[in-house]
């Protein structure tokens, strides 16, 4: 069970609760926040729910391979984004990690913040060998969140993510416990 709360200078990392449907409605309703997003925006609130429960679900699990946590600023409990951490096979020791800020909180390093977070408790506490991430290549302000965090680019792949705009071209990237 995900019990697991992380902070950082100006955040909390908190696992994702139910009584947070209402601002993960609204920021997976966003037209900006969807612009690279593969999930697409929600057609209603009921199908946000669906989403929440099952990353509640696995966050609940005896044995978590999916951690989804809510982003808080540390002065008065305001959520500010999502960031996630999924575990591949036990034995190649890797995760993928994934995130999503409202605008409203973009361009002042709350994703570089919680992202140097997630990648401490990846190698730290979960004892990770290799952390991996994608994103879509028109997404600047990703490739520079996943570049701050020390993350290598490692792969360009052809039409990977279907997006809204139609299919993109995807930037992997990955960082090394010994990096």
């Amino acid at each position: 069970m995900n019990t697991i709360i992380l902070k950082t200078e100006r955040l909390i990392l908190r696992p994702i609760i139910l009584l947070d449907l209402d601002y993960v409605h609204e920021l997976h309703s966003l037209k900006e926040t969807d612009e690279f997003n593969t999930l697409g925006i929600p057609n209603n609130i009921d199908e946000t729910k669906l989403l929440l429960e099952k990353w509640i679900f696995e966050n609940n699990k005896e044995l978590t391979t999916h951690f989804t946590f809510a982003v808080e600023l540390n002065t008065g409990n305001q959520m500010i984004g999502l960031i996630g951490i999924n575990l591949g096979k036990v034995k190649y020791k890797n995760a993928e990690v994934w995130f999503k800020f409202h605008k409203d909180h973009w361009n002042k390093g709350f994703a570089t913040e919680a992202l140097k977070e997630i990648i401490r408790f990846g190698f730290n506490e979960l004892n990770l060998h290799r952390i991996e991430a994608g994103c879509a290549v028109g997404n600047i302000g990703s490739i520079s969140v996943l570049e701050k965090t020390g993350m290598t680019r490692e792969a360009h792949t052809r039409k990977l993510l279907p997006l809204s705009s139609g299919w993109s071209d995807n930037y992997g990237y990955a960082i090394l416990a010994t990096d």
